[in-house]
């Protein structure tokens, strides 16, 4: 049976067999390729607008977390301040780690701030007060689950790596809307 990198893989009695000289062949060919095999399943420039997009949305979660940050005022507004530091943190890192993978598989991450808020699948609502920023937030958050989860379902086996790496950010999104409905709960 033929892989889709053309290598030879096949069952002998139930033993798993491969051409390891075609793959080692392909990989001399090909180095300039770096982590992108021929055996990568998906359509590049489709992942790599996913995750510019993916980027974009959360940088511009981290300067609505940011401007939240600073803004909090009123009772209890120290504690959810701190909740909106932490979560610009980590999406910060969410931010680093999607642009990372773009480079890994040869793009390059689009930070240009004239394009971020169209490509972005969040919006960048300020919020008037407490209340409003925690919603603004809780609704950010959702959007990114459900668009998350919408690229981990396309993306499927094609490509195991920016998978789980979405895989792993929602997983932080949810934890984020868990948070987000916690303190408006407490608020309503």
């Amino acid at each position: 049976m033929a892989n889709s990198n053309g290598a030879q893989a096949s069952q002998s009695n139930g033993k798993f067999v491969m051409d390891l000289k075609k793959i080692r062949d392909d990989a001399r060919k090909h180095m300039s390729d770096g982590p992108v095999t021929q055996s990568y399943g998906a359509d590049r420039e489709t992942v790599l607008k996913l995750l510019n997009d993916a980027l974009a949305t959360e940088i511009v979660c981290v300067l609505r977390y940011k401007r939240h940050h600073f803004m909090a005022k009123g009772i209890n507004s120290e504690a959810v301040a701190a909740e909106f530091a932490e979560h610009a943190a980590e999406e910060q890192g969410h931010a680093d780690s999607l642009a990372e993978r773009i480079v890994q598989l040869g793009g390059a991450p689009d930070f240009a701030p004239d394009s971020l808020k169209a490509r972005a699948h969040s919006e960048y609502n300020e919020g008037e007060n407490l209340t409003d920023m925690i919603k603004e937030n809780l609704i950010a958050e959702r959007i990114a689950i459900d668009t998350y989860r919408e690229i981990i379902h396309y993306i499927g086996d094609k490509d195991v790596t920016t998978r789980r790496l979405f895989e792993d950010i929602l997983a932080v999104e949810e934890e984020h809307a868990d948070d987000m409905a916690d303190l408006l709960e407490g608020r309503e």
